[in-house]
């Protein structure tokens, strides 16, 4: 069955959204261009319910969501490609990994660093995005989880933290940490900026993924469609133009993160500097996805012998 509307893209309207704004305003990109600031958790949702057909979000998110996916088709019988997360890996969106800033309240005199949020309260836009996944990396790296008899961690077993508060949105994780209902949450450090250097909320430090941070996936409901793999083909190449065209005028560039986006022009451009886009997005690093699996089951996101199959989350490998 072939379908004229256009695809559904999901995305995340932040800087990282630049090369995709492109696709579309110099290179006819027919697409629906769906925002969603609370991020990848949002999306991942957004897939299963039949919402979008693509989204671009942080490798981290759709790893966690498809491997908790594979968690529970094992419980069921199921495995690999059998379960149906609601979605694949298809392309890479970004190769350089992603700066988490960790933040807390303006006021807040008792959090002096990193080392004073073991144990405290975690605020997340959704459970299973990256602010939640990255908060057991954090902890993983800081050596606060403690290992569960048997197959390995699990995370309502091994959390350090004494709550996780489910926020949604960005300004409603600023508003926690200030008022005390969350002791402090990370975001992309750009994002965080601007908000350090007005005095809303206080930086205490930063995590890097140990992954490249972005990553595109496609509905699996795209499958049943004799057009499907053709409508993603050309989403792809679109954002190889697109990215090809950023690449070549930063300036137009830096004008739209400063005056579309929530950003200053300094802080536009020393994004410019940290960021890598690849020149073809087709296709994803199966070593990239079982690091990341590994990772994450350390981390106790995943459970090590729990079904976890990372070949399988992809379906277009490079």
């Amino acid at each position: 069955m072939t379908s004229t509307v256009p695809l559904r893209v999901g995305f995340v309207p932040e800087h990282f959204s630049t090369p995709l704004h492109f696709a579309q305003k110099h290179f006819g990109l027919d697409a629906t261009l769906i925002p969603f600031p609370s991020g990848t958790g949002h999306m991942v949702t957004a897939l299963r319910a039949g919402e979008i057909d693509v989204g671009i979000g942080l490798t981290e998110g759709w790893v966690a969501g498809l491997g908790k996916a594979q968690e529970q088709g094992k419980e069921e019988g199921k495995k690999g490609a059998e379960v149906d997360g609601g979605f694949r890996l298809v392309g890479t969106y970004v190769e350089t990994p992603l700066c988490w800033a960790i933040s807390t309240g303006a006021n807040r005199p008792e959090i002096m660093g990193v080392d004073s949020l073991q144990g405290g309260k975690i605020g997340v836009s959704r459970i299973g995005s990256g602010s939640y996944v990255m908060g057991f990396v954090l902890a993983d790296q800081r050596e606060w989880l403690v290992p569960t008899a048997g197959v390995g961690l699990k995370e309502e077993q091994a959390s350090p933290y004494g709550d996780t508060v489910v926020l949604d949105t960005f300004a409603r994780l600023r508003e926690a940490v200030n008022k005390g209902d969350a002791d402090f949450f990370m975001w992309e450090h750009f994002t965080s900026k601007r908000y350090f250097d007005s005095g809303e909320i206080r930086r205490v430090g930063e995590i890097y993924t140990p992954w490249s941070s972005w990553k595109i996936v496609a509905s699996t409901a795209l499958d049943g469609r004799e057009d499907g793999v053709r409508r993603v083909d050309g989403l792809l190449e679109k954002l190889d133009q697109g990215i090809a065209y950023f690449n070549a005028n930063q300036e137009e560039a830096v004008k739209y993160i400063s005056t579309e986006l929530d950003y200053s022009e300094e802080d536009a451009r020393e994004w410019l500097k940290t960021v890598r886009f690849p020149e073809r997005t087709q296709g994803v690093d199966p070593d990239v996805i079982v690091k990341t699996v590994e990772i994450l089951c350390k981390a106790g996101v995943l459970t090590v012998g729990g079904g976890v199959d990372a070949p399988a989350m992809i379906a277009r490998k490079r």
